[in-house]
């Protein structure tokens, strides 16, 4: 700023707290010979202060912000004087012969004593009041106090001068609404008959009018004599000093308030209950206790030990079968025909080299697919089991469902469904434990040829894909999938009448626990995403599946917890609950306040979590309900798939949006069928192979089990490019002599020729004879 001449003007903080006063805001300028003005505006509006800087102009234009009205002096007064001069009014003149002159003779009179006793006065109306009507004088009163009392914080920066000064803004905010409230009330009121409905709604506020409607809280008597008022108050009050409040001259005046102590009524340990007689009839009433539920222990999954370790490739083909196999195959060759005229004619086997491919590339990763063929960064292991063309056939016609057979279907993932199903089918075989988890899943995809099937969700890392819901034991294992696409998600699913009234959470949530295979001994972990309170209890009622999951606290069933500023107050550990219909609602305190839902785990014991603190420099212990180590355990099955899935993953970037969930199949594969053979060689106390050494003898396996070895004269030997010499090497005259070799091979310079005589250098054949000299002309520019 300096070397462009540029120099502030605000020299003082912009940002005052208790603790800290920085500069911030500021305003350069290179103006100087000029005076300059500038300074800080006290205001309240936001934690930084706002500045300003003014500049002497040569010329001062005074700006109105007066709005002139001109309206008619028509007092009583004016009325009785203008009746008086109409009765001593000389109208002989009217009486002419002409019927048009009398009648203009009569209306010139009228109008010259109207305009004599009722004359146009021009009336100076200022903004703010013409702006806000429901500001009175009382409340304009109560605002300068609480400026006052701003800048009396500001000067002393002390806790007591900040909560004082807090205070008193909140109760003045609250007035202020209610005042708006009724100022909007009594011109509906007022003007209830009028034909005219811009008349009524001239001056009332759009956002009040149509904003949420008031609640009425209604204390309801505790079922228990015994609990007491403290147990069952639950004040939401903003207001943290009770004992300061404006006073009652304060705000006297036009305010319809007289005081500003008037605070929310506290509500009881129960939600709350319309009049029956109200809008909401019959709605259900919940009691809320402050008391803890019975814990639910699942039982410990037990699992048959095999006779032995399968091989890898056995494990693989438990999810991707001979069948699935054999339907890419047929499929592959009716879409090419239908696209060519005649089919590629692949057979499963050059399928399963084409997934043994896939399997490799997705452990030795390359810029490009064409690098595993180039004889500069050809690898064999990939280059040797088929032709580089061959596989980019396969990759441009592979396809898994008939294109001619859609019939205008709702379903958006017609292309890829098949495999899908297929897949489903054979995750459902898989035994799983009594603990399960369902999230979000996003298959990476950034194209646009999929339309609003491409999803983005930011706290993902593959942020811009589809999604799916799945649910998967706590292993990490995914047992059950369902491909989200809008609101045909669930055209082949079958819901209740009351299912289907469901958010899209709780609808992903009961469809995907309705293949669990024992649901009474089943618990299901969720985050907020999914979890509310009717979706806890009606899960628990229709299926027997016990919940257990974060949840939104607009969607925590009305249960009176402290709010996050009283929970805070407490410190970090602290925690509150109540239970209605055997669930517990409970909010606790760590970095943040979490709210919880649990009809599977309640409160109690207490245990321990070890969080790092901030002020000690060190891990310590804090204190933390029953359900939140068990959520932590149980939630992270999807997280862990997902994460084996990106390990080594599948180059799926295609034209072709159904190839991503292709690879995707395919990798989901590779990751369930590693953590099924982990946990029987845990069963058999074996070391399992990792997870790379396991895709890799999957990848072996697909080339050469069940494949016969072709004829000496069909195998297919590659016979890589030979390499041209760079042309720094080629001419700069060094080291080129000729060899003379046992083989013959084409000359790299003459079309037809053929030569015995090949560069040391260069490594390349060239003519070496007296009629042809090509070993020369090679190495010349």
């Amino acid at each position: 700023m300096y070397s462009n001449s540029l120099y502030p003007t605000i020299t003082r903080p912009t940002r005052i707290t208790t603790h800290s006063a920085t500069l911030i805001d500021n305003i350069f300028t290179n103006v100087w010979d000029r005076k300059v003005h500038s300074g800080l505006v006290i205001n309240d509006t936001s934690d930084h202060l706002p500045v300003f800087a003014t500049i002497q102009s040569c010329t001062r234009i005074k700006k109105d912000t007066t709005t002139v009205k001109i309206t008619r002096h028509k007092t009583q007064n004016a009325i009785n004087s203008f009746k008086e001069d109409l009765l001593r009014q000389d109208w002989n003149k009217v009486y002419v012969k002409g019927a048009n002159e009398a009648n203009e003779s009569f209306l010139e009179i009228v109008a010259e004593l109207y305009e004599k006793n009722c004359p146009l006065v021009k009336k100076i109306v200022k903004p703010k009041y013409a702006e806000k009507p429901w500001i009175t004088k009382g409340i304009l009163k109560a605002c300068k106090k609480k400026n006052s009392l701003y800048k009396e914080f500001l000067r002393k920066r002390t806790t007591e001068a900040e909560q004082k000064y807090k205070t008193y803004k909140n109760k003045l905010t609250k007035i202020m609404r209610h005042s708006k409230m009724d100022h909007n009330s009594n011109l509906l009121e007022d003007n209830k008959n009028n034909i005219n409905p811009l008349t009524a709604c001239s001056t009332m506020d759009a956002k009040s009018f149509y904003g949420a409607r008031q609640r009425t809280l209604l204390a309801l008597v505790p079922e228990h004599p015994e609990d007491s008022d403290a147990d069952l108050s639950d004040n939401d009050d903003l207001i943290e000093d009770p004992d300061y409040h404006p006073t009652p001259a304060e705000v006297a005046g036009d305010s319809p308030f007289e005081s500003l102590e008037e605070e929310a009524p506290s509500t009881s340990s129960s939600t709350t209950q319309p009049s029956p007689s109200g809008p909401n009839k019959g709605k259900e009433i919940i009691i809320w206790k402050h008391e803890d539920i019975e814990g639910f222990e699942a039982p410990v999954s037990r699992f048959e030990s095999p006779e032995a370790v399968q091989t890898p490739f056995q494990y693989f083909k438990r999810l991707f079968t001979d069948e699935m196999i054999k339907h890419i195959g047929h499929h592959t060759n009716l879409y090419s025909a239908q696209e060519l005229g005649d089919p590629i004619k692949t057979s499963p086997e050059e399928i399963q080299d084409f997934l043994a491919i896939l399997l490799f590339m997705g452990v030795f990763t390359f810029p490009s697919l064409e690098d595993y063929w180039r004889y500069e960064s050809r690898f064999d292991v990939i280059a040797d089991i088929m032709p580089k063309k061959r596989f980019q056939l396969l990759r441009r016609y592979i396809h898994f469902n008939d294109n001619h057979q859609w019939n205008q279907s709702p379903d958006r993932f017609y292309k890829i469904r098949p495999l899908f199903n297929m897949l489903r089918e054979q995750c459902l075989l898989i035994p799983s434990t009594y603990k399960h988890s369902v999230d979000e899943v996003m298959v990476a995809y950034k194209g646009t040829r999929a339309g609003s099937l491409c999803q983005y969700i930011a706290n993902k890392p593959d942020k811009w894909g589809f999604k799916m819901f799945c649910r998967a034991s706590s292993s990490g294992i995914i047992h059950d999938l369902l491909m989200y696409q809008g609101a045909s998600t669930f055209f082949n699913v079958v819901l209740s009448e009351q299912e289907q009234t469901l958010l899209l959470g709780a609808k992903v949530v009961t469809t995907l626990c309705k293949t669990i295979a024992q649901p009474r001994l089943s618990v299901v972990f969720c985050d907020n995403y999914f979890t509310s309170f009717n979706l806890v209890r009606d899960l628990h009622t229709l299926l027997g599946v016990k919940c257990i999951g974060t949840v939104r606290p607009n969607r925590i069933g009305g249960a009176p917890l402290m709010t996050d500023k009283e929970l805070m107050k407490r410190g970090r550990g602290a925690c509150d609950y109540m239970s209605a219909d055997g669930v517990v609602a409970d909010k606790w305190f760590d970095n943040k306040c979490v709210n919880l839902l649990s009809n599977a785990c309640g409160i109690m014991p207490f245990s321990t979590v070890k969080r790092w603190s901030k002020e000690s420099k060190a891990k310590i212990a804090v204190p933390c309900p029953s359900l939140i180590p068990a959520y932590n355990e149980h939630m992270g099955g999807i997280d862990l798939s997902d994460m084996l899935v990106h390990l080594y993953k599948t180059p799926a970037k295609s034209r072709r949006w159904y190839f991503p969930l292709f690879g995707y199949i395919l990798d989901l594969c590779i990751a369930n069928s590693w953590l099924v053979y982990k946990r029987d060689c845990g069963l058999l106390n074996e070391k399992p192979l990792c997870l790379k050494r396991f895709r890799l003898a999957v990848a072996h396996s697909l080339i050469k089990v069940n494949n016969s070895p072709p004829p000496e004269n069909q195998k297919y030997t590659p016979r890589p490019s030979r390499p041209k010499p760079q042309p720094d090497v080629r001419y700069d005259n060094m080291g080129h002599w000729p060899l003379h070799s046992d083989k013959r091979g084409r000359c790299n310079l003459c079309p037809k020729g053929v030569s015995r005589w090949k560069c040391q250098k260069c490594n390349v054949f060239l003519c070496l004879s007296a009629n042809q000299e090509c070993f020369a002309a090679y190495h010349q520019k």
